[in-house]
C-alpha cells in the first residue's frame, strides 16, 4: 500500500510527542469540517437504500445526475482500469500516487504539467488521467484546454479521467456538468472541502455503461446508511458551503503569504493546501515535526505540502516554527 498524509499516530510515536500536541497540516483536508447532524437510529439499523435523496442532492450540488456513489474516490480509482478500454495510458506526474498504482500493469506513460508534454500525451494516448487541481503541485489546467483534450480523445474512442478532489473551492472549473458524454469520467469526493474524509463518500460521473460496470464490480451498499445521511445533509447545505468557500479562500491566501514571507519561495495550490518545491524539504519537514507540526513530504521533486491550520493558535504556531527554522538561534 502507498504512503499518504495523515499518518499522525506514526509521527507521534517516531518523534515522541503526544498525539494531542500535534498540529496536523499533512492532509489538505478542510480543518473546519461540516458539522454533521445527528444520525437517526434507522440509518444504523437498516441496510442502506438508494432512494433516500442522496443521489438527488449530489446531482444538484455537482451539476449532473450521471453519477454513481462510491466509498470515496479510492474504489473507483482501483476499478477504472478494469472498465475503461485502451492500451496507451498517460498520467500527470507528480500527482496523486494511487492513480499510477492502479494503472501500473498497463505501463503508463507520465507527463508533467507543461502544456507541450500534456498535448503530446493526449495525442499519443487512449486514456489520459489527471488531477485537477493537481495534488500535490496545485497545477491547474484551463477548463477550455481540458474540453479540447476530451473532444480529441473521444473522437477516437479514448477517455479523459479527471480527479476533482480539490476543486470544490472553484466549482466553476469543474467538468462534472458535461459528464454523461462518451470519453469523460470525473471523480468527486466529500473528503477534502467538506472535511468528511472519515465518512468515505465520493461519486463517479461517467456514461451509463461505465457506471453500470463499476457498480457490478463494487457490489451493493458501497456507502453505509450513516454516511449517506451525513453526505446528503452536507450536499444540501448551501449556506455552509458558501461560508466555507470564503473561509478557505482567506486561509489559502494567508498560508501562501506566510510561506513566501518565510523565504520558501512562491507556493502553488488551491485554497485547501499550498505546495512548495524546496531542496531542503526533508530538513524542513523534520524541523517542523520536532515542534509537533506535521506536513506532507515528497521526495520527487523535493517538496512539502502544507494544509491549513485549524485556528489562530495553529497559525501562530506555524509562523513561529517557520521563523525558528529560517533564523536558528
Amino acid at each position: 500500500m502507498l504512503e499518504h498524509g495523515g499518518r499522525l499516530r506514526r509521527a507521534a510515536q517516531h518523534y515522541g510527542i503526544p498525539l494531542a500536541d500535534w498540529l496536523d497540516l499533512s492532509t489538505g483536508i478542510n480543518p473546519q469540517a461540516y458539522p454533521v447532524p445527528t444520525v437517526p437510529v434507522d440509518a444504523w439499523h437498516r441496510l442502506p437504500e438508494d432512494d433516500d435523496g442522496l443521489e438527488a442532492a449530489a446531482a444538484t450540488y455537482y451539476g449532473s445526475a450521471a453519477l454513481l456513489p462510491v466509498a470515496g474516490s479510492q474504489p473507483a480509482i482501483q476499478a477504472l482500469p478494469a472498465v475503461l478500454p485502451g492500451a496507451r495510458v498517460s498520467l500527470l506526474a507528480p500527482s496523486y500516487a494511487e492513480h499510477a498504482h492502479a494503472w501500473r500493469k498497463r505501463a503508463p506513460h507520465f507527463f508533467d504539467a507543461d502544456l507541450d508534454t500534456a498535448e503530446a500525451a493526449v495525442d499519443a494516448s487512449d486514456i489520459v488521467v489527471l488531477v485537477q487541481p493537481n495534488n500535490p503541485t496545485g497545477a491547474l489546467f484551463s477548463r477550455e484546454r481540458l474540453l479540447d483534450w476530451h473532444s480529441r480523445l473521444a473522437r477516437r474512442g479514448g477517455w479523459l479521467v479527471v480527479d476533482e478532489a480539490f476543486i470544490d473551492t472553484t466549482p466553476e472549473a469543474s467538468l462534472v456538468p458535461l459528464t454523461g458524454a462518451d470519453g469523460l469520467v470525473v471523480l468527486r469526493s466529500l473528503g477534502k472541502f467538506f472535511g468528511l474524509a472519515g465518512a468515505r463518500v465520493g461519486f463517479v460521473f461517467a456514461p451509463a455503461a461505465v457506471r453500470a460496470q463499476l457498480a457490478e464490480l463494487l457490489g451493493p451498499w458501497t456507502l453505509s446508511g450513516p454516511a449517506r445521511h451525513v453526505a446528503r445533509a452536507a450536499l444540501m447545505d448551501r449556506s455552509w458551503q458558501a461560508q466555507a468557500r470564503q473561509q478557505l479562500a482567506t486561509g489559502g491566501v494567508r498560508l501562501a503569504t506566510l510561506l513566501q514571507q518565510s523565504g520558501l519561495g512562491i507556493p502553488s495550490g488551491p485554497s485547501l493546501f499550498k505546495w512548495i518545491a524546496h531542496p531542503q524539504a526533508s530538513a524542513l519537514h523534520d524541523a517542523l515535526a520536532q515542534r509537533g507540526i506535521l506536513t506532507r513530504l515528497f521526495a520527487r521533486p523535493s517538496s512539502l505540502r502544507f494544509g491549513l491550520p485549524p485556528d489562530e493558535p495553529g497559525w501562530q504556531r506555524l509562523e513561529q516554527a517557520l521563523k525558528a527554522y529560517a533564523h536558528p538561534a
